[in-house]
């Protein structure tokens, strides 16, 4: 009896070391899955960063340079239509977040979009590969993702029609007897404020005395594609 219990062990070790063998298998295909798809997620992470970065640089920039021109309304066209920007200064602003997100712009692809919308659509590539070197056949390879983020302008102009003056009726009456000369002072004139500027349902007024524009987030909204 001792014996066939011995033989029956035997013959049950062979199928035990199979079956954790293969449960060892098992685990080891989940985890290159896991560690797979962690890096793929990364790399899209990375890319919404970096294309909202490039963007919210390109706002920055437009209400910068908006504020250059700010007295002079007929150059306003560029910035309302959110034009006026550097997009190589942007796209270093994508790079930036790229990096702090484990990856790096592919092959330059940082771009503005083209299609009507004002944005970037940014490829980026992890700088860790898929399987972090654990996985054989993975050392070489890299996740690459790509993102799209717009900036779309608030704001309307549309400047008051201009004051025309009534021409005066010739008088027959004599002139009026010289009064006092004005000094300069009183001859100075204050330049009227700048009004029809809307950014959302808010009317805004442009005091030339200290001329400022609304905070950037009223000036153009900034989100990703969809």
């Amino acid at each position: 009896m001792t014996g066939g219990r011995g033989r029956d062990s035997g013959q049950a070790f062979p199928a035990y070391v199979a079956v954790i063998a293969g449960l060892l298998f098992l685990a080891f295909v989940y985890f290159a899955v896991g560690q797979a798809a962690a890096t793929r997620n990364g790399a899209q992470t990375a890319a919404d960063a970096a294309a909202l970065a490039a963007a919210q640089d390109a706002r920055e920039q437009l209400r910068d340079r908006w504020l250059e021109v700010l007295l002079a309304p007929e150059q306003w066209g560029p910035y309302l239509r959110g034009e006026e920007y550097s997009a190589s200064l942007a796209c270093e602003s994508a790079a930036s977040f790229a990096a702090r997100n484990g990856a790096e712009i592919y092959e330059g692809r940082c771009d503005p979009l083209t299609s009507g919308s004002r944005g970037f659509s940014v490829t980026v590539r992890t700088t860790g590969t898929v399987g972090q070197s654990v996985v054989p056949g993975t050392e070489s390879r890299h996740a690459i993702a790509s993102a799209e983020a717009v900036v779309e302008p608030l704001c309307t102009f549309d400047p008051p029609e201009p004051t025309v003056e009534p021409t005066p009726e010739p008088s027959t009456e004599p002139p009026p007897a010289p009064t006092e000369t004005p000094t300069p002072e009183d001859e100075e004139e204050k330049d009227e404020p700048i009004v029809g500027l809307t950014c959302g349902d808010a009317e805004w007024e442009i005091d030339p005395e200290e001329p400022t524009l609304p905070e950037v987030s009223d000036l153009f909204t900034v989100r990703l594609s969809d």
